[in-house]
Formats: structure tokens, sequence, C-alpha cells
């Protein structure tokens, strides 16, 4: 059990490595960002976010706390992220991959929090 929600950890992590790393430096992800009335501010916010997160879901399997709590902050990223997708009136299917992962991230954060010291 402990091999899977490393890999499915360290899955979402990689996701957001890229993630990350497109809002900071692909030009398609700079206009999606334009798309949905985020300043370049917003963006590059966002960014440096996914990777710290991506990073403290890495170094949960060392110190949960911090896994949990890099799940949470991703979660709640991707909770805002579905919210202005509705407010702009995306489809369904545009909306979809945030709140995936917004609720990937709450498994992550629940199979962190088990594995914190009593």
């Amino acid at each position: 059990m402990e091999l899977y929600f490393q890999i499915f950890v360290v899955s979402i992590a990689l996701a957001f490595l890229a993630y990350g790393y497109n809002c900071l430096f692909i030009a398609s992800m700079i206009e999606e960002f334009n798309r949905l009335g985020l300043t370049p501010g917003q963006r590059r916010l966002t960014g440096i976010l996914q990777l710290f997160g991506a990073f403290g879901l890495l170094l949960g399997f060392l110190h949960p706390a911090i896994g949990m709590a890099a799940a949470l902050g991703l979660g709640v990223l991707m909770l805002l992220g579905f919210r202005i997708r509705l407010k702009i009136k995306d489809s369904v299917l545009k909306a979809a991959p945030s709140f995936i992962f917004m609720l990937l991230n709450a498994g992550a954060a629940y199979g962190f929090s088990l594995r914190l010291p009593a």
C-alpha cells in the first residue's frame, strides 16, 4: 500500500512541477492566464506556488506534516482555479482538471495525515 501512495504522490508532484514550469515560461500558458483575466503577477505566483507545492509533496515522504500542508495548499489553489473557470463560464471539460486535481490533493492530504506521528 505504501508503494501505491508513493506513486500517487510522485505523479501529482510531477504534474505540478510541469504546470508550475509552464506557468512561468510557456507562451500558451501565459495566453491562458490572460484569457482567464489574471495578471502576470498572479500567473507567476501560481507557478511558484505549484512548484513549491510539488516539492512539499515530495518532502512529505520525510515529514508528513509538510506533505499534508503542501497537498492542502495545492488543493486550495485548484479550488480557486476551478472557481475562476466557472466564473468565466468555461466548459465542464476545461474546468475538470482543476476539480480533479483538487480531489487528488485532498486524497494526498488524507494519506499524509495517516502518516503523521501520534
